[in-house]
């Protein structure tokens, strides 16, 4: 037998030459005629195409920078998946609004599909999304989400909670999350949980690990290669976690739908609303002069006594442009994935239907072109020459189109009367031995963009003369 002949029978020669040709087809793949018509991007790797250019803990960030040379509609490669990135706020707005049926489903994401199966709202599409869309507004608008009938629950929580420490002593930042969690509940079953109550600490316990867990790199890896997640543990964990929190509305529900639909009210709609309740905090006590005047103002509008409702806000435009301020700065959620629908066409490029659409709202809030200092934290970005409140298109924290944050006007009452509730009761100060300067306004990684876990001290307004 010629040696050529025993080279190419060997069965280690002939896997390899196998898994040659089926990566040089995936390579060249890439640049077929339709990918020619796709949105430029840089040129991907085999297997894991362009994940070497991201860094998973910050996507938003490494979006931004990749704009600069690929412009602000461009395509990446999470492993063999396309996916179409939107920077700035004038692509964002535009698919968003102007090509809104066109961007409105969501792509099948692993870990979703585990914990949801194809209900709720959040990851639901086509028919499934709109009925269940519908029929929870108008059942939680009944229930008062939105209305002055929740004004008074919400001034019994942050305040309350708070409360235990007012002695000055140092606590954690993450003890703002209860608020938001009760007032869900409150809304969703009737009835609120005393703060001690052993299924509420678990609750909360969940919520946090689950939302932590899903910023894991490790997680990250298996949404791209979900045929790796034997070798991977926290989907595992998060599965774990959302069955016992599960657990408990299964008794009370039996539809899948609905009991993926109160999931996704728990879990999205209280992380959000606490995580942005804990930049406030933070940044009041990096910046005690704009606590100072957010204070001053509280005192004119309100004095010491009355308590704040929602309407106060007009009242009170250097409090409300904080509170805006602070939901620009966070950027709690850095992006919300959609997916196109349809075959359509976006800025003279060509999207095949079924390509996922990463609309960075980080990158809205923090254009150049709409704010004039976009990387530092500041009021003034939503008054004018004389001090008026002022609205900016370009601020989207909730995103928009037909698919923006179901909870809008519940989080947009909640800040405002947690935040001046809380302000008018307190001073917030860095723990002894800490500076101003020594608080960083760094994240850690998590679903959404936390805070670092800081601890506060809570001084009574009336022991300051």
């Amino acid at each position: 037998m010629a040696p050529w002949t025993s080279f190419l029978l060997n069965p280690t020669i002939i896997i390899s030459l196998i898994l040659l040709l089926l990566l040089a087809s995936l390579f060249l793949s890439n640049f077929s005629w339709s990918s020619r018509h796709m949105p430029p991007g840089p040129t991907p790797l085999p297997i894991i195409g362009n994940l070497h250019l991201i860094n998973i803990k910050r996507q938003d960030v490494s979006f931004m920078e990749l704009s600069k040379t690929y412009g602000p509609v461009f395509t990446l490669h999470f492993g063999l998946q396309k996916v179409v990135v939107l920077v700035g706020y004038e692509a964002v707005k535009e698919a968003l609004l102007s090509k809104g049926n066109e961007f409105v489903d969501r792509p099948p994401i692993p870990i979703f599909l585990e914990i949801q199966h194809g209900n709720g709202m959040f990851f639901s599409i086509g028919e499934m999304w709109k009925d269940t869309r519908r029929f929870t507004l108008t059942t939680i608008r009944d229930l008062g989400m939105g209305t002055s009938l929740i004004e008074g629950k919400m001034l019994e929580e942050p305040a309350g909670r708070v409360s235990g420490h007012f002695r000055g002593e140092p606590f954690s930042l993450k003890t703002f999350s209860a608020a938001p969690t009760n007032i869900t509940f409150g809304i969703l079953f009737g009835e609120r949980f005393d703060y001690a109550d052993p299924t509420f600490t678990i609750l909360l316990r969940n919520i946090d690990e689950v939302m932590t867990l899903m910023g894991a790199p490790a997680l990250q890896v298996y949404n791209v290669y979900p045929f790796l997640g034997f070798l991977l543990k926290p989907h595992k964990m998060i599965l774990k976690r959302i069955e016992e929190t599960q657990s408990g509305k299964k008794n009370l529900f039996h539809n899948p739908n609905v009991v993926a639909s109160v999931l996704d009210l728990v879990m999205a709609g209280t992380e959000t609303t606490a995580t942005t309740l804990q930049w406030a905090i933070l940044l009041m006590m990096k910046y005690p002069e704009i606590q100072r005047k957010v204070q001053q103002e509280i005192q004119q509008v309100l004095g010491s006594e009355r308590l704040p409702v929602y309407e106060d806000r007009k009242q009170m435009p250097f409090t409300n442009a904080m509170i805006h301020e602070v939901q620009r700065f966070a950027s709690v959620v850095p992006q919300f994935p959609r997916c196109t629908a349809v075959d359509t066409h976006f800025r003279g490029y060509f999207i095949p239907k079924g390509t996922p659409i990463f609309p960075s709202l980080t990158s809205s809030l923090y254009d150049e072109t709409q704010w004039e200092t976009p990387y530092r934290f500041n009021p003034n970005h939503f008054l004018d020459a004389e001090g008026n409140f002022v609205k900016k298109e370009a601020f989207l924290p909730f995103s928009i189109g037909r698919r923006n944050c179901l909870g809008e006007n519940l989080a947009r009452m909640e800040l405002f009367i947690f935040v001046v509730g809380l302000l008018q009761r307190f001073i917030f100060q860095a723990p002894p031995g800490m500076k101003e300067e020594d608080l960083e306004l760094t994240t850690e990684p998590a679903f959404t963009r936390r805070p670092h876990c800081y601890s506060t001290c809570a001084v009574p307004t009336n022991w300051v003369s």
